[in-house]
């Protein structure tokens, strides 16, 4: 959700404008002028396979007071701090906290002793231009900063922190000095369970190969794209990395103009039904052909309203993946400043404290969350209470046959977002893996010449702090934590990926070089804890059959060996076997096809 920065050091609108300017006039003249010239290949990736169940904590209490609508006077008595974020409903929990968009009477904020604002602002270069101007005038001085142009903290999906964090760190330390201030997520309040989502023709979802070729608008790096990737991933569909370049034999992206969602369904609509097309290079095998393509596009990855959008404008199209399929991927996250939340220790717990005990509430008692969508249709500005409660709650609808869903959140409550973090009693912490396996989706696509424009990834433990979660006081806790069951034999195939891991030659001991492998799997493992696991060991036909197959059973092994070692649980392994050389993907009379049979074969079963 959301769209995502693409430049390092711009620090006000109008150097944005201006580094935007030349990026455009060098990519154009490299597009144009340079037929031949060697590009990136279409590459494959492990997706990022996340659980299909949700965090759904029980913690009972008494019903609380509803906020009411007057402003608080209290309230105004203290300093006051600003939140900005995007219309999103990941935000009901805060705003609900709040009583809209300036803490009201009654309210949990101003009972907490909190004076706060929260601010809609719908492009992410604004909200970093808000948190840069925070901290320019901290710096200066200015404890509490009085312009409404600044926030000490934003709202984005939690999937597009590593890209916010890691360019806003190197603005940072070129502005100011390496490592003199930081921004550091600090918690969480609702998850995207569907609203995000791609969109395109419903066969795609049928059988996703029909993808390859495809031209998808979308902003790069941010939570729809995320979500585009897991899909493609998971089905072993390459996708294109360069966006002035077309690979009839891969997934395609299309920047939309502006990095607007609204821009991702708006450009789907007009390829479909007035003829927009973009001028593409060919490129084979990563090499450019000297041809050009003028390309529709084919489908569009987009959030609400995005989504409505194209159900409304077009027929046979519906939402492909979404974040329902991957319902911790898409976490409404907080992103501070971390020096001045160090000193104010008791503001930021107390708006934590505030927003999470508003979630229970609205889990518990529904007038809560009605009182809720009346506050966020306030502070948004748009639309009324119905709507968000409506659009909250998610729908499904049916257009010329075809079926398609709209909206859809959660939200979490203490016990929910503690358990995320891999702060509860299973010690599984499934944001570090959304976290990690986003980073390498960055590194590895590298999407605006990500990799150049910053000085590094900044690694999950230096882009989280916790600390002040942990340190909420007096906080209900939860009777009854969620924990898996592996009881029962699962059927349904989620995602299934090769894994062509290096033995020693004729043994089971795995190599060195592929420990990197297992540690992903352990990863999409851990945030894949509701599935069952099924792995198979395959090996080439060099040897004798029966041989082959005692080994390559033993390879599985080694490999379930290794995840055990680590923590999963040996409940969760379903099926262990070696099926040796009876089944070959590549053609075994080459070296390549060999090495490519040698495989261990993982299935995540629910």
């Amino acid at each position: 959700m959301g769209r995502i920065l693409k430049i390092r050091k711009a620090t006000t609108g109008l150097e944005i404008v201006i580094l935007a300017v030349l990026i455009g006039v060098i990519s154009t003249c490299a597009f144009y002028f340079a037929p031949g010239l060697k590009v990136e290949k279409s590459v494959e990736l492990a997706e990022l396979t996340l659980n299909n169940e949700t965090l759904d904590n029980l913690m009972p209490t008494d019903k609380l007071a509803l906020p009411t609508t007057t402003p608080s006077v209290d309230a105004n008595k203290q300093p006051l701090v600003r939140i900005a974020g995007y219309a999103w409903n990941g935000e009901t929990p805060i705003i609900a906290a709040n009583g809209g968009p300036r803490t009201t009477k009654g309210s949990l904020m101003e009972a907490n002793g909190i004076n706060l604002e929260i601010v809609r602002q719908d492009w992410l270069t604004e909200l970093r231009t808000m948190q840069m101007k925070f901290i320019e005038e901290y710096d200066a001085g200015t404890e509490f900063p009085k312009s409404d142009k600044s926030a000490f903290a934003i709202m984005i999906m939690g999937d597009g922190a590593p890209f916010y964090i890691s360019t806003m760190q190197s603005a940072l330390n070129e502005k100011f000095g390496k490592d003199k201030y930081h921004v550091q997520v600090i918690g969480c309040m609702g998850m995207s369970n569907g609203e995000d989502k791609l969109i395109g023709p419903e066969k795609w979802r049928n059988d996703p190969t029909t993808m390859l070729g495809s031209l998808i608008s979308t902003v790069p790096g941010d939570g729809d794209w995320v979500t585009t990737l897991n899909f493609c991933f998971a089905n072993n569909l390459r996708v294109n990395p360069n966006f002035t370049t077309y690979d009839a034999a891969a997934v395609n992206i299309y920047p939309s103009q502006d990095d607007d969602y609204i821009n991702s369904a708006k450009e789907l609509i007009a390829s479909q039904t007035n003829g927009f097309t973009v001028n593409l290079k060919v490129v084979v095998d990563g090499e450019l052909t000297g041809e050009t393509i003028d390309k529709k596009i084919d489908g569009c990855a987009t959030w609400t309203p995005g989504d409505k959008l194209v159900f409304d404008a077009l027929s046979g199209f519906t939402d492909v993946a979404s974040t329902k399929d991957f319902p911790n991927q898409m976490a409404t996250t907080i992103i501070a400043f971390k020096e001045w939340s160090v000193k104010h220790e008791d503001i930021v717990t107390g708006i934590l404290k505030s927003t999470l005990t508003a979630s229970n509430q609205i889990k518990l008692y529904d007038d809560w969350h009605q009182t809720a969508s009346d506050a966020v249709a306030k502070t948004f500005q748009m639309e009324d209470g119905k709507y968000w409660y409506t659009m909250f709650k998610g729908l499904t609808d049916t257009k010329d046959g075809v079926t398609y869903n709209m909206g859809g959140t959660r939200i979490l409550n203490y016990a929910d977002v503690m358990q995320y973090y891999g702060e509860s009693s299973d010690k599984i912490n499934r944001y570090r893996s959304v976290y990690d396996q986003v980073s390498t989706y960055l590194t590895s696509l590298n999407p605006f010449g990500f990799n150049e424009s910053v000085e590094r990834i900044v690694p999950y433990d230096e882009a989280v702090n916790l600390y002040f979660l942990k340190n909420i006081k007096d906080m209900v806790q939860t009777t009854q934590e969620l924990k898996t069951d592996y009881s029962a034999t699962k059927t349904h195939v989620m995602a299934q990926g090769e894994w062509n891991i290096n033995f020693t030659t004729g043994s089971a001991n795995i190599q060195q070089n592929s420990m990197g492998d297992i540690k992903t799997i352990y990863n999409l493992l851990m945030q894949a804890e509701q599935t069952k696991v099924q792995v198979v060991g395959h090996t080439d036909n060099t040897g004798n059959k029966s041989n082959n197959i005692q080994l390559s059973d033993d390879r599985a092994n080694a490999v379930v060996d290794e995840l055990l070692s680590m923590g999963i649980s040996v409940d969760r392994f379903q099926i262990i076997e070696g099926k040796g050389d009876q089944q070959p993907l590549n053609d075994n009379g080459t070296s390549t096809g060999r090495a490519k049979n040698r495989r261990v074969e993982i299935t995540l079963l629910r």
